[in-house]
């Protein structure tokens, strides 16, 4: 009965905020149990009092310090001497400094902000205000699937130890990659279409031998926190620390915009950000106790194994639940609710786990495009000052390239699998 009233509350909390009806949802836990309400609090206090779980604030303090210390000026100059004068240049090359930025940051929203910042008013001068600020989303949305990527760290985490954060981080480094090289495709051409003007100067040898010479120290991060991550040197949560410490010295000594009084600031957003997380992971730890002593995703996984043996049709009916729940919830919420009951069921079925937890992160990250809970449209709206459905008309081809890419993902893991094999993953 409580499973029942469970799904039936996960339906309608669709509709609402995501800290909202996790409190509902920990209410209703608690009355499930008999009214035992002693047992909630050590339930949320113990399911954030976890080591892996430091690595989240850690990451995104680290974006604040990228951000306010000028990485993303940095990234894009970089970017632009390698693009020089073809089509749809200057759209490139935010493409491509979002991939720069992904792979120092791994928070879309971040991400989102900072490049919005820079570029949206000098997009729009060539290209207009919808089709830049769908460029924008876009590349923002590279964040949470190149890693590191905090959306990667709150799976693995719900997940349990059977899925490595490490293995998770090389699982996207492929599909990331396509995306970006997919998504610059779908620039040049609509670019060559709706002739928009050349932008950038000529590729010459001299200038990109100086942006790198300007940017390698902000390059080497993503080499030395994933590289030691991926090798064992230390865990993810030390490496979000190292991060943490190589973007204040860059910030501080390699671009100098970075200063003393900007640190308040910052902490204050990161703290911001690490307690709504927080507060969703250690409201759902009542639920997600329920659910296992109710045995639900056992019952669930008969249920669904009674409609198809099929492990494909189990990847596409998750796919395609994912895609209605992206539109309305926000990510972290989904991830705390949905992993604990479908990751069991992924592993019935015989599924990797890398490879479904990789599909199961970017069919929500891709929901972060999809309105009317699209975080990333937000803020990207909110600093354009443009109506959303202005710049969906624009943005669908990006949309469908990251679903056409989620599901040649699917029916060849080798795109997802073959890195963190090769790591012994």
């Amino acid at each position: 009965m409580s499973a029942t009233i469970i799904i039936a509350f996960m339906l309608l909390g669709l509709l609402g905020m995501p800290l909202a009806f996790a409190l509902g949802f920990s209410s209703l836990a608690a009355l499930a149990m008999s009214g035992n309400f002693n047992m909630l609090p050590q339930r949320m206090m113990h399911s954030v009092n976890a080591f892996p779980l430091m690595a989240i604030p850690l990451f995104i303090l680290s974006g604040e310090f990228m951000v306010r210390g000028g990485l993303a000026e940095r990234l894009i100059e970089l970017a632009n001497a390698f693009i020089g004068r073809v089509a749809g240049g200057l759209a490139q090359v935010t493409m491509l400094a979002g991939a720069g930025m992904a792979a120092v940051s791994g928070a879309a929203v971040a991400d989102a902000s900072a490049l919005a910042t820079v570029l949206v008013r000098q997009l729009s001068k060539v290209y207009g205000v919808g089709f830049s600020a769908a460029i924008v989303a876009a590349a923002a949305n590279l964040g949470p699937i190149i890693p590191p990527s905090g959306a990667m760290i709150v799976y693995a985490y719900m997940a349990g130890s059977g899925v490595s954060v490490a293995g998770l981080f090389l699982a996207g480094v492929v599909p990331g990659l396509l995306l970006t090289a997919g998504m610059m495709a779908i620039i040049w051409v609509m670019s060559k279409r709706r002739g928009y003007p050349l932008t950038g100067e000529p590729i010459t040898l001299r200038n990109i031998a100086y942006q790198m010479a300007r940017s390698w120290m902000i390059l080497l991060m993503p080499v030395i926190v994933i590289g030691g991550i991926v090798v064992g040197a230390f865990t993810a949560t030390e490496g979000a620390a190292v991060a943490v410490v190589y973007s204040l010295l860059v910030g501080f000594f390699v671009t100098g915009k970075l200063k003393l009084s900007d640190l308040p600031d910052c902490l204050l957003q990161a703290a911001i950000t690490t307690a709504v997380v927080g507060a969703l992971i250690a409201f759902a730890s009542a639920v997600t106790f329920l659910i296992t002593v109710d045995l639900l995703p056992a019952k669930l996984s008969e249920a669904i194994r009674a409609f198809t043996s099929n492990p494909i049709v189990f990847n596409l009916l998750i796919a395609a639940m994912l895609f209605v729940v992206g539109m309305f919830l926000e990510s972290n919420a989904a991830y705390i609710m949905l992993v604990p009951i479908f990751h069991p069921i992924a592993v019935a079925y015989g599924l990797d786990p890398l490879h479904f937890g990789f599909l199961f992160v970017f069919n929500l990250v891709l929901g972060m495009l999809t309105p009317p809970v699209g975080v990333v449209l937000f803020v990207v709206c909110g600093v354009a000052n443009i109506k959303m459905g202005e710049m969906m008309r624009h943005l669908w081809p990006f949309v469908v390239c990251g679903f056409g890419l989620l599901f040649l993902c699917m029916f060849y893991p080798p795109i997802v699998t073959a890195l963190p094999r090769s790591f012994g993953y």
